[in-house]
Protein backbone atom coordinates (compact mmCIF):
# COMPACT_ATOMS: atom_id res chain seq x y z
CA UNK A 1 0.00 0.00 0.00
CA UNK A 2 1.23 3.02 -1.00
CA UNK A 3 2.23 5.61 1.87
CA UNK A 4 -0.03 8.94 1.91
CA UNK A 5 3.20 11.10 2.55
CA UNK A 6 6.89 10.28 1.39
CA UNK A 7 10.07 12.16 1.91
CA UNK A 8 10.21 12.66 -1.73
CA UNK A 9 7.21 15.38 -0.94
CA UNK A 10 8.96 17.16 1.77
CA UNK A 11 12.05 17.77 -0.87
CA UNK A 12 9.84 19.04 -3.13
CA UNK A 13 7.94 21.23 -0.90
CA UNK A 14 10.91 22.50 1.15
CA UNK A 15 13.84 21.32 -0.56
CA UNK A 16 14.70 24.86 -3.00
CA UNK A 17 14.16 26.61 0.49
CA UNK A 18 16.65 24.31 2.01
CA UNK A 19 18.89 24.77 -0.25
CA UNK A 20 19.05 28.18 -0.24
CA UNK A 21 19.40 28.77 3.18
CA UNK A 22 21.63 25.41 3.89
CA UNK A 23 25.56 24.87 2.87
CA UNK A 24 25.30 20.95 1.58
CA UNK A 25 27.07 18.60 0.40
CA UNK A 26 27.76 17.63 -3.70
CA UNK A 27 26.89 13.48 -2.50
CA UNK A 28 23.65 15.43 -0.49
CA UNK A 29 22.64 17.66 -3.34
CA UNK A 30 22.56 13.94 -5.55
CA UNK A 31 20.48 12.43 -3.09
CA UNK A 32 18.11 14.86 -2.75
CA UNK A 33 17.61 15.02 -7.02
CA UNK A 34 17.39 11.10 -6.98
CA UNK A 35 15.15 11.32 -4.73
CA UNK A 36 12.72 14.08 -6.16
CA UNK A 37 13.07 11.99 -9.60
CA UNK A 38 12.36 8.62 -8.18
CA UNK A 39 9.50 7.19 -9.82
CA UNK A 40 8.85 10.25 -12.06
CA UNK A 41 8.68 11.09 -15.79
CA UNK A 42 12.14 12.51 -15.34
CA UNK A 43 13.85 8.73 -15.53
CA UNK A 44 11.95 8.02 -18.16
CA UNK A 45 10.11 4.43 -18.30
CA UNK A 46 7.89 2.56 -20.50
CA UNK A 47 4.35 2.60 -21.39
CA UNK A 48 2.14 -0.41 -21.38
CA UNK A 49 -1.23 -1.11 -22.67
CA UNK A 50 -3.72 -4.11 -21.56
CA UNK A 51 -4.26 -6.73 -24.19
CA UNK A 52 -7.90 -7.15 -22.71
CA UNK A 53 -9.66 -3.87 -22.00
CA UNK A 54 -7.06 -1.12 -23.87
CA UNK A 55 -5.86 1.14 -21.14
CA UNK A 56 -2.76 2.48 -21.33
CA UNK A 57 -0.03 3.34 -18.42
CA UNK A 58 2.94 4.77 -17.89
CA UNK A 59 5.94 3.18 -15.90
CA UNK A 60 8.25 5.13 -14.56
CA UNK A 61 12.02 4.34 -13.36
CA UNK A 62 13.75 4.23 -9.92
CA UNK A 63 16.58 6.36 -8.60
CA UNK A 64 18.05 3.38 -7.27
CA UNK A 65 19.78 5.11 -5.02
CA UNK A 66 20.66 3.44 -1.67
CA UNK A 67 19.59 6.66 0.10
CA UNK A 68 15.95 6.47 -1.13
CA UNK A 69 12.60 5.10 0.63
CA UNK A 70 11.62 3.46 -2.49
CA UNK A 71 14.56 1.49 -3.43
CA UNK A 72 15.27 -1.01 -0.94
CA UNK A 73 13.10 -3.55 -1.28
CA UNK A 74 14.25 -4.98 -4.71
CA UNK A 75 17.73 -4.16 -3.99
CA UNK A 76 17.51 -6.33 -0.74
CA UNK A 77 15.82 -9.14 -2.01
CA UNK A 78 18.79 -9.79 -4.66
CA UNK A 79 21.39 -8.89 -1.86
CA UNK A 80 19.44 -11.66 0.44
CA UNK A 81 19.40 -13.73 -2.82
CA UNK A 82 23.39 -14.18 -2.69
CA UNK A 83 23.72 -14.17 0.91
CA UNK A 84 21.91 -17.52 0.89
CA UNK A 85 24.02 -19.27 -0.76
CA UNK A 86 26.81 -18.21 1.79
CA UNK A 87 24.89 -19.35 4.72
CA UNK A 88 26.47 -22.05 7.20
CA UNK A 89 24.56 -25.07 9.17
CA UNK A 90 25.44 -23.69 12.45
CA UNK A 91 24.34 -20.98 14.98
CA UNK A 92 24.97 -17.55 14.59
CA UNK A 93 25.92 -14.62 16.83
CA UNK A 94 24.82 -11.07 16.43
CA UNK A 95 26.93 -8.20 18.31
CA UNK A 96 26.22 -3.98 18.22
CA UNK A 97 29.40 -1.84 18.28
CA UNK A 98 28.37 1.71 19.66
CA UNK A 99 30.40 5.10 19.33
CA UNK A 100 29.61 7.42 22.16
CA UNK A 101 28.01 10.71 20.99
CA UNK A 102 30.79 12.91 22.14
CA UNK A 103 32.62 11.77 19.42
CA UNK A 104 30.32 12.99 16.62
CA UNK A 105 31.60 16.41 16.30
CA UNK A 106 34.71 13.94 14.97
CA UNK A 107 33.39 11.49 12.49
CA UNK A 108 31.07 14.09 11.09
CA UNK A 109 33.90 16.29 10.20
CA UNK A 110 35.65 13.17 8.77
CA UNK A 111 33.28 11.14 7.67
CA UNK A 112 34.79 8.89 5.22
CA UNK A 113 38.29 8.72 7.25
CA UNK A 114 36.55 7.75 10.53
CA UNK A 115 33.94 5.64 9.83
CA UNK A 116 36.61 3.03 7.30
CA UNK A 117 38.61 3.19 11.15
CA UNK A 118 35.00 2.14 12.62
CA UNK A 119 35.24 -0.62 10.49
CA UNK A 120 38.31 -1.22 11.38
CA UNK A 121 37.97 -1.27 14.78
CA UNK A 122 35.57 -3.51 14.50
CA UNK A 123 37.38 -5.97 12.81
CA UNK A 124 40.55 -6.23 14.86
CA UNK A 125 39.04 -6.35 18.25
CA UNK A 126 37.14 -9.70 16.47
CA UNK A 127 39.90 -11.25 15.41
CA UNK A 128 41.80 -10.24 18.22
CA UNK A 129 39.31 -12.24 20.39
CA UNK A 130 39.01 -14.79 18.17
CA UNK A 131 43.33 -15.64 18.07
CA UNK A 132 43.24 -15.09 22.02
CA UNK A 133 43.63 -18.83 23.52
CA UNK A 134 41.34 -17.91 26.44
CA UNK A 135 37.98 -17.41 24.33
CA UNK A 136 38.96 -21.34 23.13
CA UNK A 137 38.84 -20.63 19.38
CA UNK A 138 42.44 -20.01 18.16
CA UNK A 139 41.24 -19.38 14.72
CA UNK A 140 39.66 -16.89 11.39
CA UNK A 141 36.44 -15.66 11.95
CA UNK A 142 33.88 -14.48 9.22
CA UNK A 143 32.55 -11.15 9.81
CA UNK A 144 29.55 -9.68 7.83
CA UNK A 145 29.56 -5.92 9.61
CA UNK A 146 26.61 -3.19 8.55
CA UNK A 147 27.05 0.29 9.50
CA UNK A 148 24.41 2.50 10.73
CA UNK A 149 24.02 6.40 11.52
CA UNK A 150 20.94 6.98 13.04
CA UNK A 151 18.25 6.65 15.78
CA UNK A 152 14.93 6.38 15.83
CA UNK A 153 14.94 10.44 15.58
CA UNK A 154 17.12 10.80 12.93
CA UNK A 155 19.80 11.97 15.27
CA UNK A 156 23.79 11.09 14.23
CA UNK A 157 23.74 7.77 16.05
CA UNK A 158 27.04 5.77 14.78
CA UNK A 159 27.07 1.95 15.28
CA UNK A 160 28.18 -1.48 13.26
CA UNK A 161 25.94 -4.34 13.37
CA UNK A 162 27.72 -7.36 13.08
CA UNK A 163 27.02 -11.21 11.83
CA UNK A 164 29.44 -13.66 13.00
CA UNK A 165 29.14 -17.32 13.06
CA UNK A 166 29.15 -19.67 16.05
CA UNK A 167 32.92 -20.86 15.06
CA UNK A 168 36.15 -20.22 13.45
CA UNK A 169 38.22 -21.41 11.02
CA UNK A 170 40.92 -23.30 12.14
CA UNK A 171 44.62 -20.87 10.76
CA UNK A 172 45.74 -23.75 8.78
CA UNK A 173 42.21 -24.12 7.38
CA UNK A 174 41.62 -27.68 8.18
CA UNK A 175 39.40 -27.69 11.31
CA UNK A 176 35.95 -26.32 11.74
CA UNK A 177 36.39 -24.85 15.49
CA UNK A 178 32.84 -24.59 17.09
CA UNK A 179 31.92 -21.75 19.53
CA UNK A 180 29.95 -22.10 22.40
CA UNK A 181 26.09 -22.13 21.29
CA UNK A 182 25.30 -19.02 23.68
CA UNK A 183 28.79 -17.60 24.20
CA UNK A 184 30.89 -16.27 21.80
CA UNK A 185 33.03 -13.52 23.74
CA UNK A 186 32.98 -11.64 27.27
CA UNK A 187 30.65 -8.30 26.03
CA UNK A 188 32.60 -5.69 28.83
CA UNK A 189 36.14 -7.09 27.67
CA UNK A 190 35.05 -6.63 23.49
CA UNK A 191 33.84 -2.67 24.44
CA UNK A 192 36.82 -1.73 26.35
CA UNK A 193 39.19 -3.44 23.51
CA UNK A 194 36.74 -2.15 20.72
CA UNK A 195 37.39 1.54 22.91
CA UNK A 196 41.02 1.51 22.75
CA UNK A 197 41.43 0.27 19.34
CA UNK A 198 39.33 2.90 17.76
CA UNK A 199 40.29 5.97 19.95
CA UNK A 200 43.71 4.66 18.89
CA UNK A 201 43.34 5.32 15.38
CA UNK A 202 41.85 8.71 16.03
CA UNK A 203 44.86 9.88 18.00
CA UNK A 204 47.18 8.86 15.50
CA UNK A 205 45.64 10.47 13.17
CA UNK A 206 45.08 13.87 14.38
CA UNK A 207 47.84 15.65 12.47
CA UNK A 208 44.96 15.13 9.13
CA UNK A 209 41.83 15.01 10.68
CA UNK A 210 39.57 18.33 11.19
CA UNK A 211 39.49 18.27 14.25
CA UNK A 212 36.61 19.79 16.41
CA UNK A 213 37.44 22.93 18.54
CA UNK A 214 37.03 21.35 22.07
CA UNK A 215 38.00 17.96 20.14
CA UNK A 216 40.64 17.16 23.12
CA UNK A 217 38.09 17.28 25.47
CA UNK A 218 35.49 15.46 23.76
CA UNK A 219 38.76 12.52 23.35
CA UNK A 220 39.00 13.13 26.72
CA UNK A 221 35.53 12.18 27.55
CA UNK A 222 35.59 9.59 25.24
CA UNK A 223 38.29 7.68 26.82
CA UNK A 224 36.44 8.11 30.53
CA UNK A 225 33.32 6.73 29.58
CA UNK A 226 32.59 2.90 29.32
CA UNK A 227 31.43 1.99 25.72
CA UNK A 228 28.08 -0.22 25.11
CA UNK A 229 28.59 -2.90 23.00
CA UNK A 230 26.05 -5.66 23.88
CA UNK A 231 25.21 -9.46 22.09
CA UNK A 232 21.30 -9.98 20.66
CA UNK A 233 20.30 -14.04 21.30
CA UNK A 234 22.21 -16.09 19.36
CA UNK A 235 20.37 -17.45 15.71
CA UNK A 236 19.39 -21.13 15.91
CA UNK A 237 19.12 -21.28 11.78
CA UNK A 238 19.29 -19.71 8.39
CA UNK A 239 15.92 -18.67 8.07
CA UNK A 240 16.54 -16.29 11.62
CA UNK A 241 19.80 -15.04 9.80
CA UNK A 242 18.02 -14.15 6.50
CA UNK A 243 14.62 -12.85 8.72
CA UNK A 244 18.49 -10.63 10.51
CA UNK A 245 20.16 -9.59 7.22
CA UNK A 246 16.49 -8.43 5.58
CA UNK A 247 15.69 -6.24 8.61
CA UNK A 248 19.15 -4.71 9.09
CA UNK A 249 21.27 -4.29 5.83
CA UNK A 250 19.31 -2.37 3.94
CA UNK A 251 17.87 0.00 6.33
CA UNK A 252 17.73 4.33 5.87
CA UNK A 253 17.07 6.41 8.27
CA UNK A 254 13.17 6.73 7.41
CA UNK A 255 10.89 4.65 5.45
CA UNK A 256 8.24 6.45 3.83
CA UNK A 257 5.71 4.61 6.20
CA UNK A 258 6.46 6.68 9.31
CA UNK A 259 5.91 9.83 8.36
CA UNK A 260 2.25 10.89 9.11
CA UNK A 261 1.91 14.61 7.75
CA UNK A 262 3.46 17.47 6.03
CA UNK A 263 2.14 20.77 6.61
CA UNK A 264 2.79 24.31 7.89
CA UNK A 265 6.11 23.99 7.93
CA UNK A 266 6.24 20.51 9.94
CA UNK A 267 6.73 17.16 9.50
CA UNK A 268 5.35 14.78 11.75
CA UNK A 269 6.83 11.00 11.97
CA UNK A 270 6.37 7.80 14.54
CA UNK A 271 9.62 6.87 16.34
CA UNK A 272 10.11 3.83 18.85
CA UNK A 273 10.98 5.25 22.24
CA UNK A 274 13.64 2.86 23.29
CA UNK A 275 13.94 4.30 26.75
CA UNK A 276 10.18 3.42 26.93
CA UNK A 277 9.59 -0.02 26.37
CA UNK A 278 9.85 0.77 22.41
CA UNK A 279 6.34 2.43 21.92
CA UNK A 280 5.41 4.05 19.18
CA UNK A 281 5.22 7.60 19.65
CA UNK A 282 5.26 11.04 17.40
CA UNK A 283 7.29 13.46 17.01
CA UNK A 284 6.99 17.04 15.18
CA UNK A 285 9.78 18.52 13.33
CA UNK A 286 10.67 22.25 11.65
CA UNK A 287 10.69 21.04 7.65
CA UNK A 288 14.52 22.45 7.82
CA UNK A 289 15.22 20.57 10.95
CA UNK A 290 13.88 17.29 9.57
CA UNK A 291 15.49 17.76 5.86
CA UNK A 292 18.96 18.28 7.69
CA UNK A 293 18.58 14.97 10.41
CA UNK A 294 17.93 13.04 6.71
CA UNK A 295 20.79 14.28 5.19
CA UNK A 296 23.05 13.82 8.16
CA UNK A 297 22.87 10.10 6.85
CA UNK A 298 23.82 10.16 3.86
CA UNK A 299 27.22 8.43 2.83
CA UNK A 300 30.42 9.46 0.66
CA UNK A 301 30.47 8.70 -2.62
CA UNK A 302 30.71 4.97 -3.05
CA UNK A 303 31.50 4.09 0.45
CA UNK A 304 30.59 0.63 1.31
CA UNK A 305 28.29 0.16 4.33
CA UNK A 306 28.29 -3.33 4.19
CA UNK A 307 31.68 -5.04 4.61
CA UNK A 308 32.48 -8.94 5.08
CA UNK A 309 35.80 -10.15 6.91
CA UNK A 310 37.73 -13.03 7.69
CA UNK A 311 36.49 -15.80 5.71
CA UNK A 312 33.82 -13.92 4.67
CA UNK A 313 35.95 -11.46 3.12
CA UNK A 314 35.06 -11.36 -0.32
CA UNK A 315 38.13 -12.79 -2.31
CA UNK A 316 38.15 -16.29 -0.47
CA UNK A 317 34.43 -16.93 0.97
CA UNK A 318 33.57 -19.19 -1.60
CA UNK A 319 35.61 -21.57 -1.11
CA UNK A 320 35.82 -21.29 2.37
CA UNK A 321 31.95 -21.71 2.51
CA UNK A 322 32.19 -24.70 0.55
CA UNK A 323 35.18 -26.47 3.20
CA UNK A 324 33.13 -25.04 6.41
CA UNK A 325 30.06 -27.08 5.35
CA UNK A 326 32.10 -30.00 4.64
CA UNK A 327 34.01 -29.64 7.68
CA UNK A 328 30.46 -29.44 10.12
CA UNK A 329 29.73 -32.57 7.95
CA UNK A 330 25.77 -31.36 8.07
CA UNK A 331 23.22 -31.21 5.43
CA UNK A 332 21.89 -26.99 4.67
CA UNK A 333 18.48 -27.01 2.50
CA UNK A 334 18.36 -23.18 1.37
CA UNK A 335 15.97 -21.86 -0.91
CA UNK A 336 17.22 -20.30 -3.84
CA UNK A 337 15.68 -18.36 -6.33
CA UNK A 338 18.64 -17.66 -8.80
CA UNK A 339 16.87 -17.63 -11.83
CA UNK A 340 13.62 -15.63 -11.19
CA UNK A 341 12.40 -13.41 -13.34
CA UNK A 342 11.81 -9.55 -11.95
CA UNK A 343 7.92 -10.31 -11.95
CA UNK A 344 8.39 -13.86 -10.40
CA UNK A 345 10.41 -12.42 -7.87
CA UNK A 346 8.24 -9.30 -7.36
CA UNK A 347 4.72 -12.23 -6.87
CA UNK A 348 6.94 -14.04 -4.21
CA UNK A 349 7.48 -11.27 -2.10
CA UNK A 350 4.35 -9.59 -2.43
CA UNK A 351 1.66 -11.17 -3.98
CA UNK A 352 1.19 -9.20 -6.73
CA UNK A 353 0.99 -10.00 -10.21
CA UNK A 354 2.99 -7.12 -11.69
CA UNK A 355 1.69 -7.84 -15.17
CA UNK A 356 -1.99 -8.37 -14.13
CA UNK A 357 -3.98 -5.52 -15.83
CA UNK A 358 -4.49 -2.74 -12.28
CA UNK A 359 -7.86 -1.78 -14.15
CA UNK A 360 -9.82 -4.99 -15.57
CA UNK A 361 -7.62 -7.17 -13.35
CA UNK A 362 -8.40 -9.90 -15.98
CA UNK A 363 -5.52 -8.86 -19.08
CA UNK A 364 -2.19 -8.62 -19.29
CA UNK A 365 0.39 -5.40 -19.78
CA UNK A 366 1.98 -5.20 -22.68
CA UNK A 367 4.79 -2.56 -23.35
CA UNK A 368 3.94 -0.46 -25.93
CA UNK A 369 7.08 1.86 -26.14
CA UNK A 370 10.19 3.28 -23.78
CA UNK A 371 9.38 6.56 -22.49
CA UNK A 372 12.61 8.72 -23.25
CA UNK A 373 14.84 10.61 -20.27
CA UNK A 374 13.34 14.07 -19.66
CA UNK A 375 16.02 17.06 -20.12
CA UNK A 376 15.75 18.52 -16.47
CA UNK A 377 17.80 21.49 -17.63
Amino acid sequence: MKPEFEVADIFHKYGEEYKNTHVMTGEQRKVMAAIMACRTAQLGGHQDVCDHCGIVINSYNSCRNRHCPKCQTMTKEEWLDKRRAELLPCGYFHFVFTIPHDLNPFILANRRELLTCLFAAVKNTLFAFSADPQWKLEGKPGILAVLHTWSQVLIDHFHIHCLIPAGVLSFDGRTWIQSNDKFLFRIESLASEFKKQYLTMIESRLDTLVVPENGTELLKKAWEKTWISYAKQPFAGPEQVLDYLGRYTHRIAISNHRIKSIDNGKVVFTYKDRADNNTTKTMTLDAMEFIRRFLLHVLPGRFQKIRYYGFLANVCKKKAVLLIRRLIGKAMDVQQFINETLEEKVLRLTGRDILLCPHCKQGRMVTLKMLPVLNSS
